[in-house]
Order: C-alpha cells, then sequence, then structure tokens
C-alpha cells in the first residue's frame, strides 16, 4: 500500500437537525456511525409522515433560518444531549421541552415533530431545478436513507433511524473551492452551501477529491475512511443561508465544469465525495490528512 500527503484537516461540521444550520468544531469523534452527533434530529411532517427537508423548499423555504446547536457536546456511549433550534428572531427551543413541536409548527406553518428517529419508510420531497430556467418545477418523491438501500436492494451504510441521505461522512476540499470560484468569481462559492462533515485544505488544483474515489483516506491518528462515491448536488446549494443569497449559478457551475457518472443517476452535478468509516477516532483542527491506495 503507498500513501501520500494531501492536505490539512481545516474545518469539521456538525449539524444536530438535519437540514438546518448547524456547529462548526476545531475537534470531533469520528463513529462507525460518522461523526458523533450528526443529523442525529430531524423533523418529521404530521400529515404525511415525510421527512422535512430543505431540498423541499416550497413547502419548508426557512429551514436555513434556524440553527441547531447541543445544550452540551455528545459524548460517546452516552444518550444524545438535547438539540437547541434558535430561530431567526433569536428565541430558542430545546428538544427535550413540551413546547419545541408547537414552537416549530407555528415557525413552520405545517404541523411538525422533532425526533431523534428517521421513519423506516424515509421519504422527502425534493426539487431537481431547471438551471438554464431557475424554474423550481414539480416536487419528486424520493427515497433516502436505508430506506433508498432497501430499494435498490443492496446493503445500507448508514443504520435504519438514522438521517443521513445516504452515506454517514462527507468530504469536500478547499481546492474545489477555490477552483469553483475561480470558474465564477461573481457567485460565493463558501463551504457552508456544501454542508460536508469533513473539510480538508489542499494545494492542488481543481476537483482533486473526484480522484479519491476507491481510495482510503487517513486523518490524524487513528480514523480511516473509504471514499464510496461523488456527492451529487441539489438546489440546498443554492439556497439562501446567513449572508450567503441564494445564487443558481452555484448548481449551474457545476453542472457545467463537474458532472460526474452516479450510479443509477446518470451524470450528476458534485462537490465533494462520500465516505464511510473504517476506522473511529479523534479529529482535530490542523490533522494530516493522507490518501492510500494498494498497488
Amino acid at each position: 500500500m503507498s500513501h501520500e500527503a494531501v492536505g490539512l484537516l481545516a474545518h469539521l461540521w456538525r449539524f444536530p437537525v438535519k437540514s438546518m444550520l448547524g456547529e462548526k468544531l476545531d475537534e470531533a469523534l469520528i463513529t462507525p456511525r460518522g461523526l458523533l452527533g450528526d443529523r442525529a434530529y430531524g423533523l418529521i411532517e404530521t400529515a404525511t409522515g415525510k421527512v422535512v427537508s430543505a431540498k423541499s423548499v416550497k413547502a419548508y423555504p426557512d429551514m436555513f433560518a434556524c440553527r441547531a446547536t447541543y445544550v452540551v457536546p455528545p459524548r460517546p456511549g452516552e444518550p444524545l444531549p438535547p438539540v437547541r433550534v434558535t430561530f431567526p428572531d433569536g428565541t430558542s427551543v430545546t428538544s427535550d421541552s413540551d413546547t419545541a413541536d408547537a414552537a416549530l409548527s407555528n415557525f413552520f406553518k405545517r404541523d411538525v415533530k422533532l425526533t431523534p428517529t428517521a421513519p423506516d419508510d424515509f421519504t422527502i420531497d425534493e426539487y431537481h431545478p431547471d438551471i438554464e430556467k431557475d424554474d423550481l418545477g414539480p416536487a419528486i418523491e424520493a427515497k433516502l436513507g436505508s430506506a433508498l438501500f432497501a430499494r435498490i436492494g443492496v446493503p445500507s451504510p448508514v443504520p435504519a433511524g438514522a438521517f443521513f441521505d445516504a452515506f454517514p461522512l462527507s468530504i469536500l476540499t478547499t481546492s474545489t473551492i477555490e477552483h469553483l470560484n475561480s470558474l465564477r468569481p461573481q457567485s460565493a462559492f463558501d463551504e457552508r452551501r456544501f454542508r460536508m462533515n469533513v473539510i480538508v485544505r489542499t494545494n492542488a488544483a481543481g476537483f482533486v477529491e473526484n480522484d479519491w474515489v476507491g481510495k482510503a483516506v487517513a486523518i490524524g491518528n487513528d480514523v480511516r475512511l473509504q471514499i464510496t462515491m461523488p456527492d451529487p448536488r441539489c438546489v440546498m446549494t443554492t439556497l439562501a443561508q446567513a449572508e450567503l443569497p441564494r445564487d443558481i449559478e452555484v448548481l449551474r457551475t457545476l453542472t457545467q465544469h463537474n458532472r460526474l457518472p452516479i450510479a443509477g443517476l446518470g451524470k450528476s452535478p458534485c462537490a465533494g465525495v462520500y465516505a464511510v468509516v473504517s476506522a473511529a477516532g479523534a479529529l482535530r483542527k490542523g490533522d494530516p490528512v493522507s490518501l492510500h491506495t494498494n498497488e
């Protein structure tokens, strides 16, 4: 086996509630299920039983107006602590409050339930925008998580009840972000748009992690990841959050410059890669990152 140093761990991100803004971390624990506490909670629409997603942009346009943080940091081997959801006006509610569901339902103007367990039939409504017309088009019902893999008849890399779309961990390099900004300087290609767990600072040019698929990545002393596939991108990358404006050009630029073959989907606009955990451990900002291949 050969290995190649590719960069340093720049940032870690945890998103306690699926499709809400999350937490930027200097250190985190990677478990076999991914980054501890990531996508641990989600909203379920009471009337339909569907999981609420920012991909359901017409029904839930304000998911990115809410930020989710843990009341105290999660600890391995212990029950997850409550999560705090902060609304745009600065008010907040915690997941262990009797008023949490009512507060969230009032904000979204739809009856929703905050829960730590995704339904077995993990279904969302999502939009695949026409990037030429800048039109969202109709909603499409999609299976995600373990329900997606059950539908296609292959073992699931994520456990039943988890709120991950497809894989437990995601990685993006600064090279990809810088390359996108060079391709279209008028747009703000910011790591926050892509909602990745691990940001790797790299010096090579272009979409460097495209070449990592099928290989292993080591981070720090203990963590080993297997890179499974490119990460196909959707309408969420175009949505406004904090000071970042809505910008369809984000997805349009990826479509023009980084469409990659995805099994069952044809070619899709991609940025970053998905991974599964081969060896768990602690990660800290500044940890070395290396690529390992069998020769």
